[in-house]
């Protein structure tokens, strides 16, 4: 099997990220690698160029740029108090084209990410970031769909 020197953990902080993180610290461990927490904010739409009473842009930017900082804060102290081998990316943009730069940025040997199992019509609603990243992504990846 091959080393693996360098994980890609992407999270949204969803139940099902969550559950996916216990393969991605897993495979860390034993392989002794370095683990990269990926979260990417979702760029909102930009609404600028229209006139949008009482909301200031950057400033809900700022905001949601501080929330995602603490959400990492917060699951980096619950679930790796005993493990220091890692670092923390907030990026803003498309989160499967984030995720794929970022393992390439770290040379990663794997990315590991949850997965929904949405079905139907909420798929071709909302496509499906870990399939883009699977399609995309000449990193090999790893995808947890979480247990019903």
């Amino acid at each position: 099997m091959k080393d693996f020197k360098s994980i890609v953990y992407a999270t949204d902080f969803s139940e099902s990220s969550d559950y996916a993180f216990k393969y991605a610290l897993a495979l860390a461990r034993k392989f002794g690698a370095r683990l990269n927490v990926v979260h990417v904010i979702n760029e909102p739409v930009d609404l600028r160029g229209f006139y949008v009473p009482h909301i200031s842009f950057e400033k809900l930017e700022e905001e949601i740029e501080e929330g995602a900082q603490k959400m990492m804060e917060k699951f980096c102290r619950t679930h790796m108090r005993d493990f220091d081998n890692y670092q923390t990316f907030i990026v803003p943009g498309i989160p499967y084209d984030e995720i794929i730069k970022k393992a390439q940025e770290v040379s990663a040997d794997l990315i590991v990410m949850g997965t929904h199992g949405r079905t139907g019509l909420d798929h071709v609603l909302f496509g499906s970031t870990a399939e883009k990243v699977v399609r995309k992504s000449a990193i090999p990846v790893m995808t947890i769909r979480i247990q019903e």
